[in-house]
């Protein structure tokens, strides 16, 4: 799909020919071009797509959170592997439909592209852990600290730069952390004050949360930059980064899951409530589609928008995310909470205008902000699990 949005940002309109003169002369005896048919019209238009997107981010967010936190669910590993065979499964049946196209399992491909694997493991399990303890606004907004490490991160093995607009929406990032960790923790001492018991639960609870947050940040910058370099090795596109992420974490998951979790009959029932069963295991499936629909919808809305607009979409997005935690969930609405919602949306439309002023700037005695431009594949890869 990266080459496709190539083709598109040099394609030429034949009636754009015939009205400039030159190059292209209408016959007067041809027929009338005949109009792209609807549905063609429709993929093509960019307000699909980007709702797409949006809606995909949100519904994965909200089914994962469903999950880990409805019925205290804890096994994560077993969760993370449902989901992999899930996304092999529905991109091998889109392959074998000619919907999309990847890359036939190779071992020596395999073998380089194992670390990335790994780390990819490290952040989703980190997540689902952070997400288990956390709210999704504060998810949300924590996770945006992963971007200050990953600028940094190409800062050092890139050679990229950091502006200063792009220096202050870091500032507003890390405020409006501060400001929902602050919020979290009052909201916990009000509810639970009467109580020294838990109102202590509470707030480890919530330090467990943080602290599974900041690991889950490390591994994420970890991933997109480990994923950078892997790709200049392996040049993967489109969805041969899902293929391989995906069926490289299947084994390792499974393993992890019988050597680390409890699957006792006990556990089991208190994971899979026989009156909620039904419900958790569509969940399960239905996270796992999520992850492709993602992948899927972000790569479309490149190639039919621009990296420009998806970045910004990208900003945008975290508001209906974080507000979707307000809706469906028990996450306190309070005046504080709300305040580090909006400073974390404005910052994350700072750093995408950042971002846009710095690509539109001249090259000329600039140092990049990354050396080598992304595929769609490798944005959808990254944002997938931003959400």
């Amino acid at each position: 799909m990266a080459d496709g949005k190539e083709r598109d940002d040099y394609t030429v309109e034949m009636h754009d020919l015939g009205k400039s003169g030159k190059g292209y002369d209408q016959p007067i005896n041809s027929p009338r071009p005949v109009g792209p048919a609807p549905m063609s019209s429709a993929a093509n238009n960019p307000v699909l797509p980007v709702l797409s997107y949006c809606g995909s981010s949100i519904l994965m967010t909200v089914t994962n959170k469903y999950v880990l936190s409805g019925f205290g669910f804890n096994l994560n590993f077993f969760l993370l592997c449902v989901q992999s065979v899930v996304c092999v499964v529905a991109i091998q049946m889109c392959k074998s439909s000619g919907i999309i196209s990847y890359r036939d399992f190779n071992s020596d491909e395999a073998r380089k592209w194992f670390p990335v694997s790994l780390l990819l493991i490290g952040m989703i399990f980190t997540s689902t852990k952070a997400l288990q303890f956390l709210s999704i606004p504060v998810y949300t907004i924590f996770k945006n600290l992963t971007i200050i490490l990953i600028a940094y991160g190409e800062v050092l093995w890139f050679g990229g730069s950091v502006t200063g607009m792009a220096l202050f929406s870091f500032g507003l990032m890390v405020l409006s952390s501060v400001i929902a960790a602050w919020a979290d923790i009052q909201h916990a001492l009000q509810n639970y004050g009467h109580s020294e018991t838990e109102a202590s639960a509470k707030v480890s609870s919530l330090n467990a949360g943080y602290m599974w947050m900041l690991i889950n940040c490390l591994c994420s910058a970890a991933y997109v930059l480990g994923m950078r370099k892997r790709i200049k090795v392996t040049n993967f596109k489109d969805f041969d980064t899902m293929f391989y992420n995906n069926v490289l974490s299947i084994p390792i998951l499974l393993v992890a899951s019988l050597l680390f979790e409890n699957w006792s009959s006990a556990n089991i029932e208190i994971n899979f409530p026989p009156l909620q069963r039904n419900r958790i295991v569509v969940a399960m499936i239905f996270s796992g589609l999520s992850s492709v629909f993602i992948s899927y919808t972000s790569a479309w809305c490149v190639r039919v928008t621009s990296s420009t607009t998806y970045s910004m979409v990208g900003a945008l997005n975290k508001l209906p995310i974080a507000l979707s935690g307000l809706i469906f969930f028990d996450a306190p609405v309070t005046i504080p909470s709300v305040s580090a919602i909006a400073v974390g949306f404005v910052s994350g439309i700072v750093y995408a205008l950042a971002k846009v002023k710095q690509s539109s700037a001249p090259k000329t005695g600039v140092l990049p902000t990354t050396a080598q431009p992304m595929s769609a594949s490798s944005q959808s890869a990254r944002d997938s699990f931003k959400s």
